[in-house]
C-alpha cells in the first residue's frame, strides 16, 4: 500500500461483471480529473491462446484435468506483485495488452491471441486501477493484496456467474454451451482455491443474486435483469460507511447485518457511485499531503 502511489484492485470470475465495475471507476474519474493508469488481469497469463491449448493437452496427458486461467500454472501471479509493488513504490510500472480478437489485434498490431510486447505505463498517473482475476490474490508464494488500497470483489451468486459466462462467451467469442460447461468444471478446483479466497481479502464486495428462477445455468435463454436482481454490499469495515444516508438515497434498500446493505439490482451504479467517490478522494487527499 501507498499514499503517493495509490492502486486500486477490482477482482472476480470470468463473467462475473468486473468490466461493468471498472466502467463505473471510469467515468467517476473523468468526472472527478482522475488520471488512472488501467491494466488488465489477462496481460499476466501465462500462455497465449494456442500456447494454452497446448499446456491443456499436456496436463490431460498427464492426467491433470483442471488446468486453468484461475490457477497458477497458467498465470504470472509473480509478475501481478511485482507491478503493483513496483507502482506503489515508484509511480510507474509495465504491463502489456492480451488481445482478445481482431478488432483489438488491429489497435495494437497483435494477431488475436496473443501478447503485446511489455510496456512501460503509469508515469504521471494519480493511481492505478487493475482489473482482472487475481487482484488480491494470496499463496505461499505471492501475496498481490497486500499492495492495493481499495480492493472491490465483483461476485454474483455461482449460477448467476455461470449464466453471465455461457452467454458471453456464446455472444461475444462464439462457444458452443457445451464448451463453456467444460470451460467452467475443468475450473472449478481452480476456481475454490485461487478465485474465492480473494473475496475474504476484499474491502467490498458487491454480490448479485437474482430473484427469478437460475436453477439451470445451461438452458438460461437470457440473463437476469438488474431489475430481477438484488445486490448485496459486503464491507470489510464499516466504520466510516455512511449507511442511513445510503438507504435514504437507495431507495428500497435494508441492512441485512452490521456490515451488509442490501439494495434493488437496478441501483448498482448509483450505490458504486455514492460508496466509491469518497473512497477515491480520500485516496487522492492522502496522495496530495504524501507527496
Amino acid at each position: 500500500m501507498s499514499a503517493k502511489y495509490p492502486i486500486i484492485s477490482v477482482t472476480g470470475s470470468s463473467g462475473a461483471g468486473t468490466t461493468t465495475v471498472t466502467q463505473t471507476f471510469t467515468r467517476i474519474f473523468d468526472r472527478e480529473k482522475i488520471n488512472a493508469t488501467i491494466i488488465e488481469g489477462d496481460a499476466f497469463h501465462r500462455y497465449s491462446r494456442n500456447e494454452m491449448k497446448v499446456a491443456m493437452q499436456e496436463a490431460e496427458a498427464k492426467g491433470d484435468n483442471h488446468f486453468s486461467h484461475f490457477g497458477p500454472k497458467a498465470n504470472l501471479f509473480d509478475e501481478i506483485e511485482n507491478t503493483f509493488r513496483r507502482y506503489s513504490e515508484t509511480g510507474k510500472t509495465r504491463s502489456r495488452y492480451y488481445i482478445h480478437n481482431d478488432e483489438e489485434g488491429e489497435l495494437h498490431n497483435t494477431p488475436s491471441g496473443e501478447f503485446t510486447d511489455w510496456f512501460e505505463t503509469g508515469e504521471g498517473s494519480d493511481l492505478l486501477l487493475y482489473e482482472g482475476l487475481h487482484g488480491a490474490v494470496k499463496t505461499d508464494e505471492v501475496d498481490v493484496a497486500q499492495h492495493a488500497d481499495l480492493k472491490i470483489g465483483v461476485v454474483p451468486v455461482i449460477n448467476l456467474e455461470w449464466i453471465q459466462k455461457i452467454h458471453r462467451d456464446r455472444s461475444a467469442r462464439g462457444y458452443s454451451t457445451e464448451a463453456v460447461t467444460d470451460t467452467i468444471l475443468r475450473r472449478m478446483p481452480d476456481y475454490l482455491d485461487y478465485i474465492c479466497p480473494q473475496f475474504t481479502q476484499t474491502d467490498i464486495n458487491f454480490q448479485r443474486v437474482p430473484t427469478v428462477d437460475t436453477s439451470n445455468p445451461a438452458v438460461a435463454r437470457w440473463v437476469p435483469t438488474p431489475d430481477e436482481s438484488i445486490v448485496v454490499i459486503r464491507f470489510a469495515n464499516p466504520r466510516g460507511i455512511d449507511f442511513p444516508y445510503l438507504m435514504s438515497m437507495l431507495k428500497n434498500s435494508y441492512m441485512s447485518r452490521p456490515n451488509i446493505i442490501v439494495i434493488p439490482g437496478g441501483k448498482l451504479d448509483l450505490a458504486m457511485q455514492l460508496i466509491l467517490t469518497p473512497m477515491i478522494l480520500r485516496l487522492m487527499e492522502r496522495k496530495v499531503k504524501a507527496l
